[in-house]
């Protein structure tokens, strides 16, 4: 079987470097371009010379010369960014993994249009253990809805610029698809000075940005006299890089499609 071809951008960032040392080590996948901003001073560099590895390919600004020669591009970088990406993968008919967070609505909406015409994984957390926890907190919240009070507690480095993070979103939203509640309407994101008493349905979310924390996301459920939670911590980010290399795999034998990682991994089968 001939390798998959990948295309990597933000290729010089934490999460860039990580899957390119995830290619290295993997036999089914080939890197055929590294692409960052024009700004980098990595221009010009192997594209795994930080990581003590060679790779052979260089790290680049321009995307055009290159989109054509991959078959997977895989992006963890910002929404304005991936949404200029989405395009050139619809017009040069190149798979998308997108870990990307912080998109609207209507940004959304511009992915799912897109994906009539190109198979894309569409995912906040490419983490095995996270989709697990996801899968997790809907069963949890089936049986829990009527007696727990629910909240979400996310925590990340100090770079991180979103907040609440996607994949306590995701969360959310699991907790609210197994509670028949709507997110839009009982999320809380914030609490300060006299905020009266809590409502049972309300989807609570704490956020935590400091230091070198690489993403910490607990599912509480909170009882009379008792209290669950539901906790997963990554501790290095190649735990995300291997989930979204099991995207891009997934997408090799898909036509057109938007799917996340339950489907990937074979935890849902919507």
């Amino acid at each position: 079987m001939s390798k998959i071809n990948i295309l990597i951008v933000g290729a010089s960032g934490r999460m860039g470097q990580s899957l390119i040392q995830e290619i290295t080590n993997d036999k089914d996948l080939a890197l055929v371009a590294a692409i960052d901003h024009k700004s980098s001073d990595k221009l010009g560099r192997d594209a795994g010379e930080a990581i003590g590895i060679s790779t052979g390919i260089k790290i680049d600004y321009d995307i055009t010369k290159v989109i054509s020669s991959a078959d997977v591009l895989i992006d963890f970088t910002r929404p304005e960014a991936s949404l200029e990406y989405l395009k050139l993968c619809e017009a040069h008919q190149v798979k998308y993994v997108i870990g990307t967070t912080g998109f609207s609505d209507q940004e959304k909406k511009l992915i799912l249009d897109a994906s009539k015409t190109i198979p894309i994984v569409f995912a906040p957390n490419m983490s095995v253990g996270v989709n697990l926890l996801i899968s997790l907190v809907e069963k949890a919240t089936q049986l829990l809805k009527d007696d727990f009070d629910i909240e979400i507690i996310e925590a990340h480095h100090r770079h991180k610029i979103d907040a609440p993070s996607g994949t306590a979103l995701r969360l959310g939203e699991a907790v609210a698809k197994a509670s028949g509640r709507d997110l839009k309407k009982e999320a809380q994101y914030e609490r300060f000075g006299n905020t009266g008493e809590r409502k049972q349905t309300t989807i609570g979310f704490s956020t935590i940005r400091g230091g070198d924390i690489v993403g910490d996301h607990t599912v509480l459920y909170a009882g009379t006299g008792e209290r669950v939670e539901l906790t997963h911590k990554a501790s290095s980010r190649a735990t995300f890089a291997k989930g979204a290399l099991k995207a891009a795999k997934f997408l090799s034998h898909q036509k057109s499609g938007l799917f996340d990682m339950q489907k990937v991994l074979g935890l849902s089968d919507n």
